[in-house]
């Protein structure tokens, strides 16, 4: 099959979320670090929902709080106030930087969850040779992630995510240090393994163009303290080209009203 023909038998996302539940749910969720009368405000009142089989993306400029909101998904940090409810066990975190065991072979770094999870050897062994084939580096198992690039260094760390068996998928600017050609190869990767195994993302970008071409919704952030301002439905047909004109007009939609949240920002803190 070839790869527009992959991408066309991706489903419509949209209908698949319409019929489900929210896997992800956040209620007046807020972080403030240090006091109250000296600490900083980092997130206020972010309400969201991820629905199954749904891609989200957050958008919105550096220090606006993505990343801190992704960490309390994660778990990795507290809210100050709010609730957040998640996937228990189920919810895989994938960083800016592939975050790849040195020590390990391309194998071992995916079969690692697997492992710690007491999978029994003969299907860590199977899951991992399907998971290398779907990302393409099955006859790079035995590699050590110095010798991969930088693209393939991310696509092991997309196999290990997926390897847990995650219901949701959270992307931390997974593809910002990467060219543009590898970036819109992993879109297309992202977006095949997403339509066969039918997880949800919650995708985090500063990049307008990346988060159309990704994102059956767009939710933009506001500078510091970040809150969720302005949602934009994606209504643009998959497989979809960051370069396509749909993308772009709605991407220079997105864009403007960005900035205008940018100057707001300045207004408020000036």
């Amino acid at each position: 099959m070839t790869r527009a023909a992959r991408l066309a038998a991706v489903p419509d996302p949209l209908l698949v979320a319409a019929a489900s539940a929210p896997v992800l749910q956040l209620r007046g969720v807020g972080k403030r670090y240090g006091t109250q009368a000296g600490g900083v405000e980092a997130v206020a009142a972010v309400d969201l929902e991820v629905k199954q089989g749904e891609i989200v993306v957050l958008l919105g400029a550096s220090g606006c709080g993505k990343s801190t909101l992704l960490s309390m998904i994660a778990g990795l940090e507290a809210p100050t106030i709010g609730s957040i409810t998640a996937p228990a066990g189920r919810t895989a975190f994938m960083f800016q930087d592939a975050a790849l065991f040195p020590w390990l072979t391309v194998a071992d770094n995916v079969a690692f969850p697997l492992k710690m999870a007491g999978v029994p050897r003969a299907e860590r062994a199977r899951t991992v040779a399907e998971l290398l084939a779907m990302v393409r580096l099955g006859e790079f198992a035995n590699r050590r992630p110095h010798e991969l690039s930088g693209g393939m260094r991310q696509r092991v760390a997309l196999a290990r995510s997926l390897a847990q068996r995650a219901e949701l998928l959270l992307m931390d600017e997974p593809f910002a240090a990467l060219d543009a050609m590898m970036r819109d190869h992993l879109h297309d990767e992202l977006e095949q393994l997403w339509g066969h195994a039918g997880f949800a993302v919650l995708f985090v970008t500063h990049n307008v163009r990346e988060a159309v071409r990704l994102g059956d919704r767009v939710l933009l952030m506001s500078p510091r303290p970040g809150r969720v301002v302005e949602e934009f439905s994606v209504d643009i047909p998959r497989p979809r080209r960051i370069d396509s004109g749909e993308v772009a007009a709605l991407a220079r939609k997105i864009g403007n009203r960005l900035a205008q949240t940018e100057h707001e920002g300045e207004a408020d803190h000036g």
